[in-house]
């Protein structure tokens, strides 16, 4: 069909028409708005900040970091000097203080003098985790704890350097310290063992954290560090949550799930 000049005014005229059909349509039936629900927020999970004890450093915590931070944990571990129970206070208390929300703080041997220093008074703390840890009265040295005690064998392996950092025999490491850890593991323990300052045992807290803040322990039943009978007494005496394990003096090196899962106990509870 050849198209003349009236065919295409006529064509336009008819697709002028049906556009402002469509429009007008479209005005008179507008799309309905749905609401959207409101996304729901996650609870914040409390923040991990790991303090080690003598001889170690924070990489012994490498165990259990992958595993609390698979679960969606923040975890921070703390690395001390061990020069001095004020400094490693001091130091603990600032990485406590940087974190967001709520925290769980979790000590290791001569490391829980150490957090029940640094956690007092702190309303961002909602528990304390002692691992056959030290938890000191106002004012109680070390020293003092383990006296309460028969004397354990890491009192022969000890050795003093000439400013009086202690170290552990070499060959009494495994012994002593790391029993149910892999021989392998055990002697770069040894090689690497960082030295504490003996200062540090005849020094004390003032402030206690464990008297406000809720509390878990974990008793080694195996230890030879610390005398298992004095754990399970400062363990009672701060009204700890208490779990027991068969286990050296490093059991979050040797069951480091265990140790996770008390860990995650305190981070989950009701705060009341």
């Amino acid at each position: 069909m050849l198209l003349t000049k009236k065919n295409v005014q006529g064509f336009l005229i008819i697709l002028a028409l049906a556009i402002s059909g469509v429009v007008g349509l479209s005005m008179r039936h507008p799309e309905p708005v749905v609401a959207q629900p409101l996304a729901q927020t996650a609870i914040a999970k409390p923040s991990i900040v790991l303090v080690h004890g003598t001889f170690a450093d924070a990489t012994s915590w490498q165990h259990v970091i992958p595993l609390l931070e698979c679960d969606g944990y923040t975890v921070t571990a703390v690395q001390n000097a061990l020069t001095s129970l004020p400094d490693d206070v001091a130091t603990t208390k600032r990485v406590i203080d940087a974190q967001k929300g709520t925290v769980v703080v979790v000590g290791h041997s001569y490391g829980g003098s150490v957090i029940t220093g640094a956690a007092a008074s702190n309303p961002q703390v909602k528990a304390l985790v002692y691992i056959a840890a030290y938890a000191p009265e106002a004012g109680e040295k070390i020293s003092a704890l383990n006296a309460k005690y028969a004397a354990s064998p890491i009192g022969s392996a000890l050795v003093p350097d000439t400013a009086g950092f202690l170290y552990i025999n070499r060959e009494k490491f495994h012994d002593v310290f790391a029993k149910d850890v892999s021989t392998v593991e055990a002697r770069v323990m040894a090689a690497t063992q960082k030295p504490v300052n003996s200062v540090a045992f005849d020094q004390a807290v003032n402030n206690v954290a464990w008297k406000t803040i809720p509390s878990w322990y974990l008793v080694s039943q195996e230890d030879q560090v610390i005398n298992p009978e004095l754990e399970r007494f400062m363990a009672k005496r701060i009204g700890a949550k208490t779990t027991e394990i068969k286990a050296s003096h490093v059991s979050f090196i040797s069951h480091p799930n265990e140790v996770v899962k008390l860990i995650e106990a305190a981070a989950t509870a009701p705060v009341k």
